[in-house]
């Protein structure tokens, strides 16, 4: 089911009256259920809600979830989105915790509430009015969505890889190009089968790569007048100097090979201007046609987060919080994740917006909020950057691991692939425990030889 929620922007409650009075067991709130949102919500129902220690409500305005990491995949269509989700409800049930259907647009401090917009559907008809939900600790594991840096014409003519439903719609169009152009008679249009992607990190990077395998799938399964070297080009911007800026620039030179070695154009150090329907133009006059763009350069945290009852932001929504993660004007709020800026003791940088960043934060909530309710001080959080691992689809996976004991080691290929299909696993494990997914793993295995290697509608 697609549903979408009715936007609006973060505005005082409507509520009324005296601040609702309290009674039965503390209420915890966790909006977002995200990788580092569900991990949370499991971890407190299994902690806190099985032994009726406080009520855990976790509120989302999608039914179900699907680690973010794996998005670009489900655009490139080697993924089907359905095949490796999570139903919030189901979830909720297992481990005793609520699920609210709802995307958060208000906030009243002072009487501890939290307004929901409407849920509507396709057709416009609504399926959840709009409500308000009382808190006694309130945690904002919202996550992040693209910075399109108010760029013209990027919200019109880029995809982006926000959500699910963002990655389907992207699949579906790259579909219909590839049925469009392999059944016309006339030669291809300029661009019209490039693919231009905006923003050289991890999201670009691995999604240049997945679409490169998605051509050479398709020909296989009938596509064979779109010749991938001839026709279906991809092209990778970076404003930066070299993709993979954050990350060491060894590891960024070996993605940057490889992607050249299967065909790919990278294009560094060109800051996209405009783009318009025919394709990109950039500061230094390049213009890139492509009919198919995507945009994955930069993040921020959603813009309802901004003077969100005077919680304190800084210039991408992120809520500022300190190194317990609570907010800083507000000890009954808590944020993680990429919504939150959190400080790192003994450096101006604040920890980066991570997955395992996330990972480490919802594992560190999960006491704190118990110390919380036993009238402890919440803990400390520091960052452990236990390395990078950058997937270039089937063809190799490159990175970096950190440890006390490996110091920092580059790896590549079928170890570093392993590693970096055990993160996924990791999180799945977290959220469900380790048999279930032990057995989904080994239906998978047996089932994959009768698979269609591509999502093909």
């Amino acid at each position: 089911m697609y549903l979408k929620e009715e936007t609006q922007e973060a505005r005082p409650l409507r509520t009324g009256g005296a601040p609702q009075e309290r009674v039965g067991l503390p209420r915890i709130v966790i909006v977002g259920g995200g990788a580092g949102g569900i991990e949370l919500a499991t971890k407190l129902g299994n902690r806190l809600g099985k032994r009726k220690r406080a009520e855990i409500t976790l509120v989302d305005f999608s039914l179900t979830h699907l680690w973010k990491p794996l998005l670009h995949e489900v655009a490139a269509g080697t993924l089907d989105s359905h095949e490796d989700d999570l139903d919030y409800l189901a979830q909720a049930h297992a481990h005793d915790f609520r699920f609210r259907l709802g995307r958060m647009v208000g906030l009243d401090r002072a009487k501890r509430l939290i307004e929901l917009a409407p849920i509507m559907d396709q057709g416009g008809d609504m399926i959840v009015p709009g409500s308000v939900l009382s808190y006694d600790l309130l945690v904002l594991a919202v996550g992040s969505v693209s910075n399109d840096f108010g760029i013209p014409g990027v919200k019109e003519h880029c995809a982006f890889l926000d959500s699910r439903e963002q990655a389907d719609r992207f699949q579906q169009r790259l579909m219909r190009s590839y049925l469009q152009a392999n059944a016309q008679r006339e030669p291809l249009r300029e661009g019209q089968m490039t693919i231009a992607i905006v923003g050289g990190g991890a999201t670009g990077v691995e999604l240049a790569a997945e679409l490169h395998n998605t051509a050479r799938q398709l020909v296989a399964y009938g596509f064979d007048r779109i010749a991938p070297e001839r026709d279906a080009k991809l092209v990778l911007i970076e404003a930066e100097e070299r993709i993979l800026s954050t990350l060491p620039e060894r590891l960024s030179k070996a993605a940057e090979q490889r992607l050249r070695e299967l065909g790919v154009t990278i294009h560094t150090g060109e800051l996209v201007t405009r783009v318009t329907e025919a394709g990109i133009y950039t500061k230094s006059g390049m213009f890139v046609p492509a009919e198919l763009k995507v945009w994955t350069a930069g993040i921020k945290a959603p813009d309802f987060l901004r003077n969100l009852d005077g919680l304190e932001t800084n210039r991408l929504n992120q809520i500022v919080v300190r190194q317990n993660l609570q907010t800083t004007r507000d000890p009954h709020i808590y944020a993680f994740g990429d919504c939150a800026q959190c400080p790192q003791p003994g450096t101006d940088r604040p920890v980066p917006p991570r997955a395992q960043a996330a990972h480490q934060q919802a594992a560190l909530l999960a006491k704190s909020l118990s110390r919380v309710l036993d009238g402890k001080a919440p803990l400390d959080y520091v960052y452990r950057d236990y390395g990078s691992l950058i997937s270039l689809s089937r063809y190799t996976t490159v990175g970096n691991l950190m440890g006390n004991l490996t110091g920092d080691v580059m790896i590549e290929g079928r170890i570093a692939r392993l590693i970096y299909n055990w993160l996924y696993k990791s999180h799945r494990i977290a959220v469900r425990g380790l048999m279930p997914i032990m057995l989904e793993t080994m239906a998978d295995w047996i089932a994959r030889p009768a698979k269609p290697r591509l999502k093909l509608h």
